[in-house]
């Protein structure tokens, strides 16, 4: 391709033939990416005639959006080829995946202040603008280790997480990025009166126990969401059994119909976060579906169904 007598070319005829202009080529040059061929008299650049792929090939990987470090590891890879370019281009498609959640989450924000009356614009603002973008849950976690019983294991801790905090939505109406907004302030504000408040059975099982308990809840949480999804009135039966199955086993106590009721009175009257569950439903629920079940109105069915057994063998 190169018509001079020694096979190689000044840096000018490479950039015409690769169609960039001679200070891309000197910047790649300059970094090491490019090698020169030898130097002219002059001092000028000589580049070989394998410069011209080389060039064409970093173009198209920094079009990529690979850094210079990322394509300079690329270009010069020998052992296991194609490795380095495959763990480049997923590690910027995981950029990419965060900046596209970032740029759908802020539209949908944006759609939601351009939607609002103009009076509730202010405090819409305040609102959602206490949110990172793209949005974390990190204030939701937070909110949970302290309600959570200290020293509770690990692994225990982490599957409560997995249920009790929602994931934003990737790509949200606007309707769920000011459900997730209040929820983030929610978690933020202080309890009135307390610092968390927490149920009795943080007390009376400890830590240890709380961790068998809520194994049993999540099971019995799942099986209520089932009638939840059906519309299904609260009533005795399997998820039921297994709900207070999991008190039982907590409290080291028999499955009775004393246990029951007495259960049926602690749970009535344990601090309530019903808010919190309300706001989970709106954003894990595209707008205008049945809402998603969720533990907190899982558990308020499954109170329903004890309370209505336990009033009926009370009489």
């Amino acid at each position: 391709m190169f018509t001079s007598y020694d096979g190689l070319c000044s840096i000018g005829e490479l950039a015409e033939h690769a169609g960039v202009t001679v200070k891309t080529v000197r910047f790649y040059s300059d970094r090491g990416l490019l090698p020169e061929a030898s130097r002219s008299v002059g001092g000028h650049r000589r580049y070989g005639p394998e410069a011209l792929e080389r060039l064409r090939l970093i173009r198209s990987l920094r079009a990529l959006g690979l850094s210079v470090p990322e394509v300079h590891r690329v270009v010069d890879e020998e052992d296991a080829p194609g490795s380095v370019l495959e763990d480049a281009v997923a590690g910027r498609l995981r950029e990419l995946g965060s900046e596209l959640k970032a740029l759908r989450w802020r539209e949908a924000a944006l759609r939601l202040v351009q939607e609002c009356p103009p009076a509730e614009r202010a405090d819409r603002l305040r609102v959602i603008g206490a949110v990172s973008t793209p949005p974390s849950t990190a204030p939701l976690v937070r909110f949970w280790r302290g309600w959570l019983p200290a020293r509770m294991p690990a692994r225990s801790v982490t599957a409560f997480l997995e249920a009790a905090v929602p994931q934003p939505p990737d790509d949200p109406e606007p309707a769920q990025v000011l459900a997730f907004a209040r929820l983030n302030a929610l978690t933020l504000r202080p309890c009135k009166g307390v610092e968390q408040p927490q149920p009795e059975a943080h007390r009376a099982a400890g830590a240890r126990g709380a961790a068998v308990l809520y194994a049993g809840l999540a099971e019995a949480y799942e099986l209520a969401g089932a009638g939840l999804r059906l519309n299904r009135e609260p009533h005795p039966g399997e998820a039921l059994d297994c709900f207070v199955a999991a008190y039982a086993s907590a409290y080291s106590a028999r499955d009775t119909a004393d246990f029951r009721r007495l259960l049926a009175g602690q749970l009535a009257a344990d601090p309530r976060i019903d808010r919190y569950w309300e706001l989970v439903a709106e954003v894990v629920t595209p707008p205008g579906r049945r809402p998603e079940p969720t533990p907190g109105s899982a558990h308020d069915w499954l109170l329903a169904a004890l309370q209505t057994q336990t009033a009926g063998t009370a009489a």
